[in-house]
């Protein structure tokens, strides 16, 4: 598939050049600073060197101060809480972390992990009838429950209190909760709004220690969680997201809980684990759990006590990232087939898929799949409970929350993100939805959304890649969405000898430039370029510089994402 280059280079000169010479950095970095907000000597000081100081004060979040109170009552009173959360990564380590930090103050603790396939997503009323039934009277929900109006009120009938901590967009309604934290809300002037779940849970945590005078320090054992969910809920790794995933990635490499150092193990990941490595290794094990079976299994995990214990758990939840692989091969497969025997499709700008049989917990994997592939807004469908309930992904620049809002009077129910989404149908609307849907996307669709873009940070020369642009590239980690790894292109460059294909299609050659600098590359999936680049013939290229190492010698290497 064709992909386009989009370079950004609106950028102000005056600002740029003064950025160069307080820092004393390369137009290349100045430029790169500018596009990430960053453009004053200040800014690029708290940019490269993050601290703890740079968190907020939890209080400033709109009824902090409630969620404190209710649970120092539940404290003062022997109540029984109950900490919920959902099944995905953001919610097991949620879970995970304010479990764990609570427990150390009250004993009267347990949580809930609602089951994907018997109640679903969110709050749930079975959830709530546990906890009448085993006697909680204040329940803290993390990474759900903001729509959660008439569930709340169902558990105000049985004297159950709720203090929701989300981030999801909130409805018109906010339920009558105890208090509800979540930065999205219009009336919260929280500074920084693309808080994970779990980074909620670290603020509700973090406003205790504060109120009742702990040190911070014994927060920081949770960092390493609350980095795995940054990372895979896949939120902004910017202001204070960076800040948390910064420390926690420190934490996570030199001391993690006992529960991701069992996974470190098992996904054999190297000594310097990145947000990419949590991303890929560490992430889809934990969300395995609540894919296949149960993710109470991934909160047992991250909650052990002991090494021991951790990898027992840690031997469960690798079995079901196994199963989770094979299940989703075998219908990755058939939704491709699907997809060509459908005459029709090659014509729309949506993809709608369905089946009964499909297993519920990878379907949002198949649809990611299905854009890598065909690169349109994608919903895959199977049936729970007589429902049709679906996983949707987007594609860049197109609000899929929003085009399922259009069709809501279809819907039993839904919710997410722009460019992730859970959707419940009745059986009897699943034909009508995809017309609708698709006429929404056809009519609200821009072109350029529907082929696959490169993000151009910025064209230059091979002989600009030196020690000291690395050195400094590297302190703009973490990486992740809004802060992406620099994407660079140069243009008329060449291979030095004729490139080889190896592994699974993948090119390695060697680039040079008529300036004489020579660089080792590697294109991974890019074989198909083989005969376009054959030995003297120019071409240009995107790539990003990283450093590799075998053998001990450490090289800089080119890691090739587009040839032209």
């Amino acid at each position: 598939m064709e992909k386009r280059w989009i370079e950004h280079s609106d950028y102000d000169p005056q600002v740029v050049e003064q950025l160069e010479t307080e820092l004393n950095v390369s137009p290349v970095i100045s430029k790169l600073l500018y596009k990430r907000g960053i453009f004053d000597f200040e800014e690029a000081r708290k940019f490269f060197r993050p601290s703890i100081d740079h968190l907020h004060d939890p209080f400033l979040m709109k009824d902090m101060e409630k969620a404190i109170h209710r649970i120092e009552q539940a404290i003062r009173n022997r109540e029984k809480i109950l900490i919920y959360g959902d099944y995905d990564v953001d919610g097991t380590t949620s879970v995970s972390l304010v479990f764990s930090y609570f427990r150390k103050i009250h004993s009267l603790i347990d949580y809930y992990i609602p089951d994907r396939y018997k109640e679903g997503y969110g709050i749930s009323t079975q959830g709530i009838d546990w906890a009448a039934e085993h006697g909680f009277s204040l329940i803290i929900a993390l990474d759900c429950g903001i729509k959660s109006v008439d569930k709340v009120d169902y558990a105000l009938e049985k004297n159950i209190d709720f203090i929701i901590c989300d981030h999801h967009l909130p409805g018109d309604e906010i339920p009558r909760a105890a208090a509800v934290l979540d930065p999205k809300r219009v009336d919260c002037e929280y500074p920084y709004k693309e808080l994970s779940g779990c980074g909620i849970g670290f603020k509700l945590a973090q406003a205790f220690s504060q109120k009742n005078n702990m040190p911070f320090e014994d927060l920081e054992q949770y960092l390493d969680l609350t980095v795995v969910s940054i990372s895979s809920d896949i939120v902004p790794i910017t202001g204070e997201n960076r800040t948390l995933a910064f420390f926690g990635l420190k934490r996570l490499n030199e001391n993690p809980c006992a529960g991701i150092k069992a996974l470190i193990d098992l996904s054999s990941s190297r000594e310097d684990i990145t947000v990419t490595d949590i991303v890929f290794q560490i992430g889809p094990r934990i969300n395995a759990a609540g894919r296949i079976d149960d993710a109470k299994h991934a909160v047992h995990l991250l909650i052990s006590s002991t090494d021991e214990l951790a990898t027992e758990q840690g031997l469960i939840v690798n079995s079901k990232n196994t199963e989770r692989k094979e299940v989703d091969s075998t219908i990755t497969t058939e939704a491709m087939a699907m997809m060509e025997n459908i005459p029709e499709m090659s014509s729309r700008r949506s993809t709608v898929l369905f089946s009964p049989k499909w297993h519920k917990g990878v379907i949002g994997i198949v649809a990611s799949r299905l854009i890598e592939k065909y690169y349109r807004p994608t919903i895959v469908l199977t049936e729970s409970n007589g429902m049709a309930t679906g996983s949707a992904r987007s594609v860049n620049g197109f609000d899929i929350h929003q085009a399922i809002s259009s069709c809501s009077d279809l819907l039993e129910q839904f919710g997410g993100h722009k460019y992730a989404a859970g959707l419940t149908i009745s059986l009897d609307n699943v034909d009508a939805f995809i017309e609708r849907f698709e006429q929404v996307v056809s009519s609200t669709i821009e072109d350029c959304s529907l082929s696959q873009q490169i993000e151009i940070d910025e064209f230059i020369k091979l002989s600009d890649i030196s020690p000291k642009l690395i050195r400094i590239i590297k302190q703009f980690a973490p990486f992740g969405p809004q802060n992406m790894k620099p994407v660079f292109a140069s243009r008329n460059v060449w291979c030095k000898y004729d490139p080889q294909i190896v592994g699974n299609n993948h090119l390695k050659f060697s680039v040079q430039q008529s300036d004489g600098h020579t660089f080792e590359c590697i294109g991974f999936g890019l074989g198909e370029h083989y005969q376009r680049i054959r030995k003297g013939i120019p071409f240009d290229m995107c790539y990003t510089i990283e450093e590799n190492t075998w053998n001990g010698k450490t090289t800089i290497q080119l890691s090739v994402k587009d040839i032209k």
